[in-house]
């Protein structure tokens, strides 16, 4: 499919490798990417909530210690460093609460979170329990990053996604979320690209179902 070399080669893959985080690496990168996964999750453009990912990380600031160590002040001072400026105090209490309850259940530990997980369900529903700030789309944001790596980390086709494949004729228009990862997964079967995966695919697919969404609005 030189459909699928073509938007790989254009868009790139993984959100997490663009910010220098190696999935497969362990624990650590995981717990990178789920604070960056917490900035993308907010309505605030990519570009902002990395250059704030990077803040943090500059400091070594990524890790459920680190977060709570910072205190709700401080937190504040590196969200606005970053540009965050307007959801500044909502997000840093966001993390105040997301990174309490990760230490307080699974002792600060996302692979304990997965590895307690009995299905995708369970999995999203112990993300979302973590505070009211997780919603939907920052489980996807997260969770779609660890297809492959995770077991239980299967999130159904991203709309942006979707929308993506559906423009590059990859899968039909009208399935389930779903039916179309299962459509989109079967094409990259037939003809996969070296050095690359399916959840590269994907990040690739919504980088594109950005532009397209962005296009529609004439801006």
């Amino acid at each position: 499919m030189q459909a699928i070399a073509e938007v790989l080669s254009r868009h790139s893959g993984r959100f997490a490798a663009e910010l220098g985080i190696d999935l497969r690496a362990g624990p650590v990168a995981r717990q990178q990417w789920f604070l960056a996964a917490l900035l993308y999750g907010a309505r605030i453009s990519g570009q902002l909530a990395a250059r704030t990912y990077r803040v943090f990380a500059a400091q070594k600031i990524y890790t459920p210690e680190a977060i709570l160590t910072q205190g709700w002040d401080n937190l504040v001072v590196l969200l606005d460093e970053g540009g965050y400026a307007r959801y500044d105090f909502k997000t840093a209490t966001k993390l105040l609460t997301v990174m309490g309850t990760l230490m307080e259940q699974y002792q600060g530990s996302l692979e304990r979170l997965h590895g307690l997980s009995e299905s995708y369900t369970d999995l999203e529903g112990r993300l979302r329990g973590l505070g009211a700030g997780i919603g939907p789309a920052t489980v996807n944001i997260f969770l779609r990053e660890l297809r492959g790596i995770w077991a239980r980390s299967t999130p159904p086709l991203s709309p942006l996604a979707q929308g993506g494949a559906e423009h590059l004729g990859l899968v039909p228009t009208g399935l389930t979320p779903e039916a179309a990862l299962d459509a989109l997964a079967r094409e990259w079967q037939a003809q996969p690209v070296p050095g690359y995966d399916l959840a590269d695919l994907e990040a690739a697919l919504v980088r594109l179902g950005l532009s397209l969404r962005r296009a529609s609005k004439g801006t």
